[in-house]
């Protein structure tokens, strides 16, 4: 039985496998995701991009009346891949680090490390950003519009 977070892991490979179908970042995502099944057995990760391309086939196939349905179809059939790969892991050290390395598989399977996004015109971040000024300029992620710096003007000296 897995953990939640496991568990909770496995259903994210599950959404990730079936996002990334229709996507740019496929085949990088297709070739990291029948690694990490195949754990380094060549014929065990060439089944795996069959099972893959398989679900990529079907999706793009799919009617768009019955789209969602192939794509919960699908999202669960990989969800219950990861879970059965996880519990497989023996020991807790050797499982942990087959869920880190999911981990980081995730965050590279779609574009913006699978949990930022933004519009045109806009900054997504996955990790820390630092951004700074001197004085007399302006630092921003984004500005929509324009930025004008203007010196401050000295107020006229008042006679007495």
């Amino acid at each position: 039985m897995l953990t939640e977070a496991l568990a909770a892991l496995a259903a994210a490979g599950g959404a990730a496998v079936v996002q990334a179908a229709a996507t740019d970042a496929w085949a990088g995502t297709r070739e990291r995701v029948a690694g990490w099944f195949g754990r380094s057995d060549g014929s065990r990760v060439t089944g795996e991009l069959e099972l893959l391309d398989e679900t990529a086939r079907l999706l793009g196939q799919a009617a768009p009346d019955r789209l969602a349905g192939v794509a919960a179809y699908h999202e669960a059939l990989w969800r219950a891949r990861f879970e059965a790969a996880l519990e497989a892991v023996q020991g807790a050290a050797q499982r942990e680090r087959a869920a880190e390395e999911l981990r980081a598989l995730l965050a590279g399977a779609l574009p913006g490390g699978g949990g930022t996004s933004s519009g045109d015109g806009g900054l997504s971040v996955g990790g820390d950003v630092e951004i700074r000024s001197m004085p007399g300029s302006i630092a921003a992620g984004v500005i929509n519009g324009g930025a004008v710096i203007n010196s401050p003007t000295r107020p006229e000296r008042t006679q007495g």
